[in-house]
């Protein structure tokens, strides 16, 4: 289905009374279930060559109604300010900018984050000792994604 008239489609039940629409066509079916408390509408989208197994893992859920995480890190979080590669280091042979159980100061350079081929040093924004590192080195990260916890 093309992208143009599914978002219409949503926007149309978003707007109008209508609570759930389903529409199937030659390349797949549909489902827009609107939500009860002015959240956004819930899609299904089924291809023709998706298993109905994996036809409900399409489903997208408003992020309203996901349940909270139990497990939040206490002390002040470090997030990334772009999207880019985390490396805790300056080099791959070189010593990593800091260590579990290390005192940082304001200021100390915690990481880099290679965005567009510029590497980008995050600094720490408060005192104190590192408690946990949240990502790997090497991994892609995302913009406001935890990387590391300080007490």
């Amino acid at each position: 289905m093309d992208l143009r008239k599914l978002k219409t489609l949503v926007e149309l039940v978003s707007e109008s009374n209508v609570s759930e629409l389903e529409i199937t066509e030659a390349e797949g079916k549909v489902r827009i279930v609107k939500g009860h408390t002015g959240q956004a509408p819930v899609q299904t989208l089924v291809l023709p060559h998706m298993p109905a197994a994996a036809a409900g893992a399409a489903q997208t859920v408003p992020a309203q109604a996901a349940a909270p995480v139990a497990d939040a890190p206490s002390g002040f979080v470090v997030k990334s300010p772009m999207v880019g590669t985390f490396y805790r280091a300056s080099g791959p042979d070189a010593d990593p900018f800091v260590d579990l159980g290390q005192k940082v100061n304001t200021g100390d350079t915690l990481c880099i984050i290679e965005a567009m081929k510029i590497l980008n040093e995050i600094e720490s924004e408060t005192a104190g000792v590192v408690r946990q590192i949240l990502v790997e080195n090497g991994q892609a990260v995302e913009f406001g994604q935890p990387l590391f916890v300080i007490d």
